[in-house]
């Protein structure tokens, strides 16, 4: 057996089971969810499997509460190509009451009248990521997320230069590009898109979309990504970039594929006020899973980030929320993001299900630190805090090698020490 890379979804897996009768892992293609799964899993049903689709669609069609059959828990991989275990599985939960009997992994969500009841109270959901730089053994690992909540004292160099910085960002955290080495390390994303475009986007529901329509609005997403691009803009972006039109219900449904996808990701606005009258804007900030896909969508090289760096900040913080997001899920947070109609801006906010909630800004270079602090500490002062608490914690997340506690209480992290 190949060996296995810790995941962050480990913990949260197991502690999931020891509650929930199952446990849905959703998540794009790719992204280590079957193996992580089957660290746990006593045995497994791979629904993909060719050689035994006839079986399969006989069972599914005839008695499939035979799927339940074998040791617990029991995996049940891409679960979404026979949805009716589903409803199999919450009977039997419901029926038994055990505890960690079931483990379903899925790469899309599947159409909802495939699946006649909820799974509440029977089965819980957990949404996997590709691996942050922790997972992957490239942030060392110095700074917890969990102390600077905490207010703890912090300190810390990465071994993770500007260098390694964009490789990451280009190769991604797939978990097979990893055991790659060279060049060809870049290829896992490059093979993603293609088989998003040629396969995954017509499979969902076995409705035919125009591949080239798919690229031009997944490049445009690119173009924008880590921004609060509006649809209009995205339909504009598409026909003045790309000479292609493309109406707004035809966008309107390829982005909602690629979310069934877990491909699209929003980040919602956040509900904190400042004491000022300035109105929020409300609308989400577009991220993809993983900063690779972008980058392989653009078809762009090395050479491409180095001399673009404004744009190479938006695709860095398109990795530093893939890895906040996974650090959050550990933590019981979820992020948002500030922005007012003066288009006064915090790139992220962090909140706990405890109360506690915290600004981060996000900054590729060191030479941008002071500017970021600067902002973190005006959004601090004009904070509605009788309202909403005063913030656990500011942090400006970086490129920089550095992580250190400013004078003013200000975190500077570098991403290739932080951890959950």
């Amino acid at each position: 057996m190949k060996e296995y890379m810790p995941r962050i979804a480990d913990k949260i897996l197991k502690q999931k089971l020891e509650y929930m009768g199952g446990v849905l892992i959703e998540g794009c293609k790719w992204c280590g969810k079957s193996t992580t799964a089957k660290q746990v899993a006593k045995s497994c049903i791979e629904f993909q499997d060719p050689d035994r689709k006839i079986q399969y669609d006989k069972i599914s069609t005839t008695k499939p509460s035979i799927f339940l059959e074998g040791e617990k828990p029991r995996l049940f991989d891409e679960w979404q190509m026979y949805p009716v275990v589903w409803d199999s599985i919450r009977t039997d939960v419901d029926r038994t009451g055990l505890k960690g009997q079931y483990i379903l992994t899925g790469s899309a969500r599947p159409a909802e009248n495939k699946v006649m009841h909820t799974g509440t109270g029977r089965i819980t959901k957990l949404l996997m990521r590709p691996m942050s730089l922790y997972e992957s053994q490239e942030s060392n690992g110095r700074v917890s997320l969990k102390d600077i909540i905490n207010n703890e004292d912090i300190e810390g160099v990465s071994a993770l230069d500007f260098d390694g910085i964009i490789n990451a960002m280009m190769r991604g955290g797939w978990p097979e590009s990893l055991k790659i080495d060279g060049d060809n390390k870049y290829e896992i994303a490059k093979d993603y898109v293609k088989s998003l475009l040629s396969e995954e986007v017509s499979s969902l529901d076995n409705i035919e979309r125009n591949s080239q329509k798919m690229d031009v609005v997944l490049k445009s997403l690119s173009r924008n990504i880590s921004t609060n691009v509006s649809k209009t803009t995205i339909v504009e972006d598409v026909a003045n970039q790309f000479s292609n039109n493309i109406s707004r219900p035809t966008l309107d449904a390829y982005l909602s594929t690629l979310e069934k996808l877990f491909i699209l990701e929003y980040i919602p606005a956040t509900n904190l006020n400042l004491r000022s009258k300035t109105p929020l804007r409300v609308s989400p900030k577009i991220e993809l899973v993983d900063p690779s896909l972008a980058i392989a969508s653009l078809g762009l090289k090395k050479s491409d980030l180095i001399n673009d760096l404004n744009f190479t900040g938006f695709i860095f913080e398109n990795m530093c929320m893939r890895d906040l997001k996974i650090y959050a899920e550990s933590l019981n947070g979820n992020l948002s993001y500030y922005r007012d109609k003066n288009d006064f801006e915090v790139d992220c906010i962090l909140s706990l299900d405890n109360g506690k909630w915290g600004a981060i800004e996000i900054k590729l270079g060191a030479g941008e630190i002071p500017y970021a602090a600067e902002n973190l500490n005006k959004f601090k002062e004009n904070i509605d805090t009788e309202k909403y608490g005063k913030p656990s914690f500011l942090m400006v997340l970086t490129a920089d090698e550095y992580s250190y506690k400013r004078e003013d209480g200000i975190y500077v992290v570098s991403i290739g020490s932080l951890k959950d």
